[in-house]
């Protein structure tokens, strides 16, 4: 008959015999990579988004909200303010609170690489929205817009509107050109900028565009926060010191809320008459206020990303993800975040002025009463 010592010490040796087997299990279960939470619908999705200050973002948040409704799913819709200590902060309760996934618009991409491997730990994909999150091996796809082609479309639009001759021959009169970029710490604004500047730098180099400031390099130009009052505070500062008695023909502007500081600032030094016409204003996200501003001849074009389609693409992409199914992309290998070339699902951008801002209304994006 065995003591009550052996029996106690072969109850302590089969708990920890099976304390054992339960963290082997627990070890082959994760396999040494991301574990994989069981596959369905159901759920709360994580939405980091940046700001309510842009209509764009709560056009953004409100649609991928809708949408993962309908696909079967709760949402958990959060804003930053453009602080990133409190998007780090949203994110971090997102994860603490056992989202399933976290679909972010990074406010800045390279702020997240310790909050994403927490998502990691727990398990949690992570979908990249519009901006690519840089610097983490830790996202998992990259739903955004061609954002070379963006730039692209808002260069190209300036030289076709100005009438530009063949850069080779150096046709044509000296136009004066302006560069604004995006925040320096969003990765869009270098695609963005390298877009723009592959169009226009032939006409540079010709002497077709002078940029009157000397500001032609990403670093010189760029807009923290896409802020319209310091884009317009910049503006101010372009023009009282390089436009004495020269006339400033066209500006790059990367984003509708930096382009109307743009004009406000030229409004102020006195153009916008019969007299001294603006100057051809470029611009993106077709928001309401820009274009009713480009049907009233001020900006004069802006570049349309349905972020319809782009919700749609998260959902879908977080839906496959969540399902055991492998994401749709078309571009596997140009958007690296410095870790690893992200899986990436690319949409088309559309160039619009005043000859199609119908275009809008057709596709349901504004009403015809909205654009009056």
């Amino acid at each position: 008959m065995r003591t009550r010592t052996a029996r106690v010490a072969g109850a302590a040796l089969a708990a920890a015999l099976l304390t054992v087997s339960l963290t082997a299990c627990g070890q082959e279960a994760r396999g040494g990579s991301r574990y994989k939470p069981p596959a369905g619908k159901g759920g709360t999705i994580g939405l980091a988004m940046p700001t309510k200050a842009s209509e764009r973002w709560v056009a953004d948040g409100r649609n991928m909200a809708e949408q993962f409704r309908k696909a079967g799913y709760e949402t958990d819709l959060q804003y930053g303010d453009d602080k990133v200590e409190n998007q780090i902060a949203q994110i971090e309760n997102m994860i603490t609170k056992g989202r399933r996934l976290l679909v972010v618009a990074a406010i800045d991409g390279s702020a997240l690489t310790e909050v994403l491997q927490r998502a990691e730990d727990a398990g949690i994909p992570v979908i990249s929205y519009d901006r690519l999150i840089m610097g983490s091996e830790h996202v998992d796809y990259y739903a955004s817009f061609d954002n070379e082609r963006v730039g692209e479309l808002q260069a190209r639009y300036i030289v076709d509107k100005l009438k530009l001759g063949e850069p080779a021959k150096g046709a044509g009169r000296p136009y004066n050109i302006e560069l604004f970029a995006g925040s320096p710490d969003d990765n869009n604004t270098k695609y963005f900028w390298n877009g723009a500047v592959k169009v226009l730098k032939p006409y540079l180099d010709s002497g077709q565009l002078v940029v009157r400031s000397g500001q032609t390099r990403l670093n010189q130009v760029t807009t923290l926060r896409w802020d319209g009052g310091t884009a317009q505070k910049r503006m101010d500062d372009l023009i009282s010191k390089n436009y004495g008695d020269a006339r400033v023909d066209a500006v790059l502007s990367p984003y509708d809320g930096i382009s109307i500081g743009i004009i406000s600032a030229l409004k102020s030094a006195g153009y916008g008459t019969a007299d001294q016409p603006l100057p051809v204003v470029t611009g993106q996200d077709a928001e309401l206020a820009s274009v009713k501003s480009i049907i009233r001849g001020e900006q004069t074009q802006t570049v349309f990303k349905d972020t319809r389609e782009l919700a749609a693409k998260a959902v879908e992409m977080g839906d496959a993800v969540l399902n055991g199914r492998k994401p749709k992309v078309n571009n596997t290998k140009d958007y690296h975040n410095g870790k690893k070339a992200v899986p990436s699902f690319l949409l088309n951008p559309v160039s619009i002025d005043r000859t199609n801002t119908e275009l809008l209304v057709d596709e349901g994006y504004f009403t015809a009463g909205q654009l009056k």
